[in-house]
């Protein structure tokens, strides 16, 4: 290959790549997401970003396949089907594990973005004391004089996401905030969480006993975090 890569496992939670009792990196077997690296050669350098050497060495990875090479690390997370095509699944970042599986946000966000009264959405994950790993929420904003329907949208979430992918929250901003390069935000989304306490924007609450997504209360929350409500 002149510009060879590969894919390796990924640790969501350590957000690092899974590495083997050689302190190896481990290929991903096709049809299971991985980390996309590619080989730093004298043909496909990396010359690094300027004036930033800590941002450099982040995106070197060393003794990928083999003591003492080096890799560049795409930040990508990617799936290679059993006929060699290559699927985009996610950014590092971007992607978080509950239930034992991994959650990729754009896949959530990109099913969301179906429902009718819902004009965009950024999903994310976050910490519930008591359980490991982090469940799905989704900020989102609504299209022009619609309201927020809990019993469609969650018709439409069971119906094409996995239990362990489907948003358990779901928080109405008037519109998605994004970055200056119109990337979305999600660490202050992620610090923030789901108390109704501390989040001024409505907050609903995934309830599979009613079939909708209900208003989350300081009642319901209390019960959340007790262990009564189970996730």
């Amino acid at each position: 290959k002149l510009f060879p890569y590969t894919l390796v496992k990924y640790d969501t939670e350590r957000d690092e790549p899974v590495r083997d009792a050689n302190g190896l990196c481990i290929k991903s077997p096709k049809g299971e997401t991985g980390l996309l690296v590619s080989k730093i050669t004298d043909i496909a350098p990396f010359e690094g970003y300027a004036q930033n050497k800590e941002q450099t060495e982040r995106k070197k990875l060393r003794d990928v396949l083999k003591k003492g090479d080096l890799y560049f690390n795409t930040g990508d997370l990617m799936r290679i089907d059993k006929d060699n095509f290559i699927y985009f699944q996610d950014r590092v970042g971007d992607t978080f594990r509950w239930k034992g599986e991994n959650v990729a946000t754009t896949e959530v966000s990109d099913i969301l973005s179906f429902i009718d009264c819902l004009q965009e959405a950024n999903v994310y994950g976050v910490q519930v004391p008591g359980h490991e790993g982090r469940v799905g929420m989704a900020a989102v904003s609504l299209k022009e004089d619609r309201e927020f329907d809990g019993s469609k949208v969650y018709k439409h979430v069971v119906s094409y996401l996995p239990s362990y992918a489907r948003p358990r929250f779901i928080r109405i901003q008037s519109a998605v905030e994004v970055t200056g390069t119109f990337k979305q935000m999600k660490v202050k989304l992620v610090a923030q969480g789901f108390d109704p306490g501390q989040v001024q924007d409505p907050l609903y609450f995934l309830d599979d006993c009613v079939k909708s997504y209900i208003p989350l209360t300081a009642q319901l929350y209390s019960s959340i975090l007790s262990g009564s409500i189970k996730l």
